[in-house]
């Protein structure tokens, strides 16, 4: 009895135990689904789009989960027509079921085919490795704009006002008022025009974008932008107003101050589409029955700014029961529908205000205001004059030597804005079509006091999400690191411009290619580009020449006398390096299948010009584009244009591009399935690079261009004979050391401290980092620059300032050197066979000179983290947060595994795949989660 006794205990007892730690299993179970989330949903890298004309839209979305390790394994889309059918998940437009995966970016929507106009709701539940189910995420939307030409009823319409020519044109005003006799349930915009248009809906803006419908080849694609306007709308009377500005349309552009380079009338395309709530529906389009004036603003061009006489406004103009019996009519007119594009771009926007941080008399006795950062947008004020008085607002990036107004290296432009008062009160006025790059306004003209609350700055460019930062222990680089952003910001108007100040702001696709991986780093720049390459498509020859500057509007070389504005290497090699860095940052093949035909038109070009050679010396190319030429500038006292700095043969440099963007070729072709392609340009590549050797390389490995920029290129495109790669990589170094300095220009510099750190020599780049001196990018941070200049030396070491000829102090394509402080200095680097950080590598190499480095990254995966900090006992701790979804490789800089701890354990003790020490670091395999790597070694 006894004996069952104990057994029925011991049986009691196990069970109790089964149960204790079966429902634990099942309460961590349970737990453990409900940290795994799905957050983030995007369309099209946007949140709730609308106006889509992708007929495969793709979906994002990320995961979260405290855990570690996280993986999706399978997910599960469903997609509806309206909220109540995907919450009932009847009559469903899609439905994935489960399906087994990984892939939580790019995934093409699959469901029923879509239709101009329907909206489309959706959402997404994942699966982990362990069998893990998330909840539904929330609902996320998106909506087709018109996909057909068929179904534009508006027509182009065109104020009937005559204008002149030879003088700036005031911008039209046009008018339509509607009587909407039920009550609404949603209404939609689709408007473009020639030129730039403003949407007023009774009284008030419609949205919030600036510059539409953007910068294309108006001539072969035209974007019209959607808006939904159910709010501003009501039933009974509305009025529509709408402004018209010349834009890049026909306004002067170019330096050879052009005028109606795409036409010489301004025009709108507009249909309103409101859908009652008893289902009904009614379309206002553009037609004869608008009307059309003139009003306040008498000029508006984007080099020149804005004349505003408010005594001229027509008050109420923009609302209903306005009078506009005087007004001019508006004509119909046959213009091609068949080249209007939805807008897949990203809008600009007003995305910050500075005040200016003071008020100075300066030595000529002017009223200068400084706002303390170089800045592009335009100044709002609010104030009072008398009727008929002026105020007039300058724009400038410096102050001479002697503290004046500086506005010589602006050339033509004038970055000018006046408003006459209307006497009324205090008065408020910003411009509607210009922009200005500055940091110091003069106010002139103006009899009354200003004070710094009177006035703001207003920045804009392209809203592009901010994704990345970069810091260190230096007070100095991290100012170079903002320089870089606001240059970023500054130049990124819906175009990568080459300056936002001067008579030129054009997309010169050599300063947009250099800085490409950099500005991916620091924002979300995929519909960016995107949008831009497609023009790249149109502007390019025939015979797959790509233009100078994209759109394209120097033909014939801008009046050079160089060429004929293509086919420059390094430039137009932008149509192929472009939609590689998207596609490597964000996973991103559908820009390599939409440009594919654009980038083998240029590969076949270049080899069509090498010939048997395979040695590219055709045409004319800008080579290391204002090197620094320290003899040429200063002993003959010539500007280093091209010609003249560009110390590096230019056909050195284009035959190692030609080798390099092949090399990309090979590889975009197999990613595509395209083997013959990969095929052919596989077996290209050794010719150019024999010839190469041939050409350029002596018997000693000396490069017969013996130049920093001719070794970088050698090094980095792997065009350097391999038995030479140690010679070349040494030469470099010691042709640093000698000079002390860099003497690269735009192609050298983007790539010098990278080729250093690639081959040994970080010491060297660091060097160059911390360098004050002229030539350095710390040269200007020292000079007060608050954006990267376009020379080394804008402001010279006296205070003189450079060739007025060239000479922007907003100018991107040095600060590419921010890529090499993302992925060298903090290590954050994308597993070019993963891209789109599937698999992340981090690999920080470390100074002496600095104590600590960080970066984040928002990819599209998640936040990804590298932090690197030298301790007080001198440990060092590197702090990396791998985001789920994702795996990294941690490169951990340790000698040894001994003293070398992970989370606080034993490396040998955490149970993580690692390996032994090589060239100075531990490689560490880890899948998501935070990690803290400490080493001891002192």
């Amino acid at each position: 009895m006894k004996s069952n006794r104990m057994h029925l205990k011991y049986f009691q007892k196990s069970l109790f135990i089964f149960l204790v730690f079966t429902t634990l299993g099942f309460m961590e179970v349970q737990g453990a689904k409900s940290k795994l989330t799905v957050q983030d949903l995007r369309t099209e890298y946007k949140v709730n789009p609308i106006g889509l004309e992708n007929l495969s839209p793709r979906l994002f979305w990320k995961l979260s989960s405290q855990n570690t390790n996280v993986l999706q394994s399978a997910y599960q889309i469903k997609a509806a027509a309206t909220m109540a059918d995907l919450k009932s998940e009847n009559n469903l437009l899609w439905n994935t079921n489960k399906v087994s995966s990984e892939e939580s970016i790019q995934i093409p929507y699959k469901g029923n085919s879509l239709t101009s106009g329907q909206k489309v709701y959706w959402q997404v539940r994942v699966w982990d490795a362990n069998g893990n189910i998330s909840n539904w995420s929330e609902v996320a939307s998106f909506e087709m704009g018109l996909l057909s030409v068929s179904d534009w009823k508006a027509s182009w319409i065109e104020p009937d006002i005559s204008e002149d020519e030879t003088k700036p044109y005031p911008s039209p005003l046009l008018r339509k008022e509607v009587d909407l006799s039920k009550e609404i349930r949603s209404a939609r915009i689709y408007a473009t025009c020639h030129g730039l248009y403003q949407i007023n809906l009774n009284g008030k803006k419609v949205g919030d974008e600036f510059f539409t419908p953007g910068w294309t080849s108006y001539h072969s694609n035209l974007q019209y932008q959607v808006y939904d306007v159910t709010a501003q709308l009501k039933k009974g009377k509305n009025a529509i107003g709408v402004i018209l500005g010349d834009g890049w349309y026909r306004g002067p552009l170019v330096w050879q101050g052009n005028k109606n380079l795409y036409g010489k009338k301004s025009g709108l395309l507009f249909q309103m589409e409101v859908t009652y709530t008893d289902g009904s529906k009614e379309t206002i389009v553009s037609d004869n029955s608008w009307k059309a004036s003139t009003g306040a603003i008498l000029k508006s061009e984007i080099y020149d700014g804005e004349l505003y006489d408010a005594r001229l406004e027509k008050e109420g103009w923009d609302k209903s029961n306005f009078d506009d019996s005087k007004w001019s009519k508006c004509i119909e007119k046959e213009y091609d529908n068949s080249i209007l594009t939805a807008s897949v771009g990203v809008p600009v926007r007003i995305t910050e205000e500075l005040k200016p941080i003071q008020k100075i008399i300066t030595p000529k006795g002017e009223l200068v205001f400084d706002f303390g950062q170089n800045m592009v947008g335009w100044v709002q004020f609010k104030l009072q004059g008398e009727k008929g008085s002026k105020i007039t607002i300058q724009h400038a990036e410096v102050l001479d030597q002697e503290g004046n107004f500086y506005i010589d290296n602006l050339r033509v432009a004038q970055q000018k804005d006046q408003y006459i008062f209307n006497g009324e009160g205090v008065e408020e006025f910003q411009p509607h079509f210009t922009f200005h790059g500055f940091r110091y306004i003069k106010i002139s003209d103006y009899k009354g006091e200003v004070s710094l609350n009177d006035i703001t700055g207003k920045v804009i460019h392209s809203d592009m999400d901010p994704i990345g930062d970069f810091e260190c222990s230096d007070t100095l680089v991290n100012r170079l690191q903002k320089n870089i952003q606001w240059g970023l910001r500054g130049n990124f108007l819906d175009v990568p411009t080459d300056c936002p100040q001067r008579d030129e702001r054009l997309g010169w696709t050599g300063d947009a290619q250099v800085f490409a991986s950099t500005a991916c780093f620091n924002m979300n720049a995929a519909p960016f580009y995107t949008k831009w390459m497609k023009d790249f498509i149109v502007d390019q020859k025939a015979d797959g020449s790509v233009p100078w500057v994209v759109p394209n509007v120097v033909e014939n070389g801008g009046g050079t006398g160089w060429s004929d504005g293509f086919g420059a290497t390094g430039w137009a090699d932008a149509a192929v390096i472009i939609p590689w860095t998207v596609y490597q940052s964000y996973g991103d093949t559908q820009i390599l299948e939409n440009q594919y035909a654009s980038m083998k038109a240029w590969e076949e070009y270049m080899i069509k010009h090498s010939g048997d050679r395979y040695i590219f010396d055709y045409g004319f190319h800008f080579g290391d584009w204002l090197a620094f030429a320290e003899y040429m500038s200063y002993k003959y006292n010539a500007p280093d244009y091209g010609f003249a700095g560009a110390h590096t043969d230019k056909d050195l440099i284009a035959t190692a591009y030609y080798y390099y963007t092949t090399g990309l070729m090979q590889k975009i072709a197999a990613i595509l399935g395209k083997d013959e392609d990969a095929k052919r340009y596989e077996s290209i590549r050794p010719k150019i690079k024999a010839a190469f050797k041939k050409e350029y390389v002596t018997a000693t490995g000396r490069l017969s261009s013996n130049t920093q920029t001719a070794y970088i290129l050698a090094l980095s495109f792997g065009i350097m004979p391999d038995e030479f790669k140690e010679t070349a990589a040494q030469r470099l170094a010691d042709n640093i050391n000698e000079l002390d300095h860099l003497t690269t220009g735009f192609l050298g510099t983007p790539l010098i401290c990278q080729a250093l750190s690639e081959n040994g020599f970080s010491d060297i780049a660091y060097k160059l980092l911390f360098n004050k001196r002229y030539p350095s990018w710390l040269y200007p941070v020292t000079m007060g620059a608050t954006t990267i200049w376009e020379r080394w030396d804008g402001i010279k070491p006296d205070g003189s300032f450079q060739d007025v000829g060239m000479n922007s102090f907003n100018h991107y394509a040095y600060g590419a050197v921010g890529n090499w402080l993302y992925t060298q200095v903090a290590g954050v680097q994308i597993d070019p066979e993963k891209p789109g950080y599937k698999h992340i590598i981090i690999k920080p190499q470390l100074s002496d000179q600095l104590t600590y480095a960080k970066a984040n990254i928002e990819s599209m995966y998640g936040e990804i983290n590298s932090h690197w900090q030298k301790q007080e006992d001198g440990s060092l701790l590197l702090k990396v947060t791998v985001p789920a979804n994702t795996t990294a490789s941690v490169f951990v800089p340790a000698s040894t595994t001994s003293g070398l701890y992970v989370n606080g354990k034993e490396i040998s003790k955490a149970k993580i795949k690692y390996t032994e020490p090589s060239n100075g670091y531990v490689k560490v395999e880890v899948g998501s989660g935070n990690y803290q790597f400490k080493t001891t070694q002192k």
